[in-house]
């Protein structure tokens, strides 16, 4: 498969995961989180889906297209490692949705990220939280990507608790 069909199939794969999500959790409270801001195509995504839904956004260095900053109440900046932990102690269990789109194409650092992340995430997750991730991640459920049709392993889901 050709690099640019398997980012077509990537790309595909995360608006039918975010579709799905979004649906999934429009009737819940709860917080959503962006793991991820990028150049903010997932988060302009979510906003669209979710009007008026507040989403915390994390980012490393934010670089967004300006039309997807979000507003800076709801933007945290630095190493993940230290605001979801910071995050989570201010806003225990109210995130209904988290979107994880942090890989970086390197197997033993997606790896190592996705295992701090698995151990990360759960003080911040509500009862029956949505987790859609470009990692496998270990959260103590099963994926359950293939139960939407999308294709092994190219976009993961687990619902918590």
């Amino acid at each position: 498969m050709s690099r640019l069909d398997s980012v077509i199939r990537r790309l595909e794969a995360q608006r039918r995961a975010l579709d799905w999500a979004t649906a999934d959790v429009a009737a819940r409270p709860g917080l959503v989180l962006e793991l991820g801001l990028g150049n903010g195509r997932t988060y302009d995504h979510l906003r669209e889906r979710l009007p008026g839904r507040e989403i915390a956004v994390f980012e490393r260095t934010p670089a967004a297209h300006p039309d997807c900053m979000p507003p800076a109440h709801l933007l945290e900046i630095g190493d993940l490692r230290d605001t979801l932990p910071a995050f989570a102690a201010r806003r225990p269990h109210e995130a209904v949705l988290v979107h994880c789109d942090l890989g970086t194409g390197e197997a033993g650092a997606n790896a190592a990220f996705a295992a701090t992340l698995s151990r990360l995430l759960p003080p911040l997750l509500a009862p029956h939280a949505v987790v859609l991730s470009d990692q496998a991640l270990s959260l103590g459920v099963p994926d359950i990507a293939s139960a939407l049709g999308l294709p092994e392993r190219r976009y993961f889901v687990y619902r918590v608790g």
